[in-house]
């Protein structure tokens, strides 16, 4: 179970990585909408796991290829903003949030 503080601090990493990939996220995925679903983060606060869905969804494991690769700059514009908040800015990882392509599937198979 996650903490307040656990809990506050995902919610500002989310709020900040949703704002910079909507200001830069035709650097990152020209065409792609890319949105910040989640953000889990460890019970010391250094890691955090932010989960993003892509739309639309072809090709998205190269556009999160590309993300992943400009991790460190993305980690230090963020620090940029949350730099006031926080001590130290936690180490990011970035993984595709499929629930929404899950769904759909779901709701295919009862239609058919």
């Amino acid at each position: 179970m996650e903490s307040t503080r656990q809990k506050k601090v995902s919610r500002l990493l989310q709020k900040e990585a949703a704002d910079l990939f909507l200001r830069k996220g035709s650097e990152f995925a020209h065409g792609k909408m890319i949105s910040v679903t989640k953000v889990r983060i460890s019970p010391d606060l250094s890691f955090a796991r932010i989960y993003l869905s892509i739309f639309p969804s072809e090709g998205q494991e190269g556009v999160l290829k590309g993300i992943q690769e400009h991790s460190p700059k993305i980690r230090f514009e963020i620090g940029q903003k949350v730099g006031k908040q926080l001590r130290i800015v936690p180490e990011i990882a970035f993984f595709i949030d499929d629930s929404l392509d899950y769904i759909d599937h779901i709701d295919q198979l009862l239609k058919s």
